[in-house]
């Protein structure tokens, strides 16, 4: 849910079961890379791989340190301190700059939300966080525009499932990881 004051002011985050389902899919895509390229001789040192992966996971925290601030004057989208300067500045738009909210489908049938400024610069509405339903009451709130047919691109059972055959992958890269250090291993 949104946090808020006696300043109408709410915030939210992206939900941690999508930060948590994001995060040990890169671990599971990623993870064996540095062990398989130790064990087959690849061109590319492991280190390297390392490095790369540390920098990635760095940038993807980044990315999942979003956060939606609902104010009496606008909305404002924002990321950490310590990675917005690099990967992502974020917005604000004021209510009275917001003209419409109009959908668009994506590559894969979905739909999702942009507000539409008097400028005619679209804002993607941020669906991933905690408390959605209680954001778009938000903005109908402030805005007028009816907001009763927009619902989140994907549902938590979606990230669930996704979860769950994640932590399968994980356990197939472990097991690979073992194989590829055990005994007799080209290492």
């Amino acid at each position: 849910m949104g946090e808020q004051n006696d300043n109408e002011i709410d915030v939210f985050r992206i939900s941690p079961l999508i930060r948590l389902t994001l995060l040990i899919l890169y671990i599971a895509l990623t993870f064996p890379l540095p062990f398989l390229a130790e064990a087959t001789d690849a061109p590319v040192p492991s280190v390297a791989l390392w490095i790369g992966l540390g920098l990635g996971a760095i940038a993807l925290t980044g990315v999942l340190s979003e956060r939606v601030v609902l104010d009496p004057i606008g909305i404002t989208v924002s990321y950490a301190p310590w990675i917005s300067w690099l990967l992502r500045r974020g917005w604000t738009l004021p209510w009275a700059e917001v003209v419409a909210l109009k959908p668009r489908s994506t590559g894969q049938g979905g739909l999702v939300y942009y507000f539409l400024s008097k400028a005619g610069e679209g804002f993607l509405l941020p669906m991933r966080v905690v408390g959605f339903n209680q954001l778009v009451q938000r903005v109908q709130k402030q805005t007028g525009i009816d907001t009763r047919g927009v619902i989140p691109l994907a549902q938590p059972w979606m990230y669930l499932i996704l979860l769950g055959f994640s932590g399968l992958l994980l356990l197939v890269d472990l097991w690979v990881v073992l194989v590829a250090l055990g005994p007799g291993a080209p290492v």
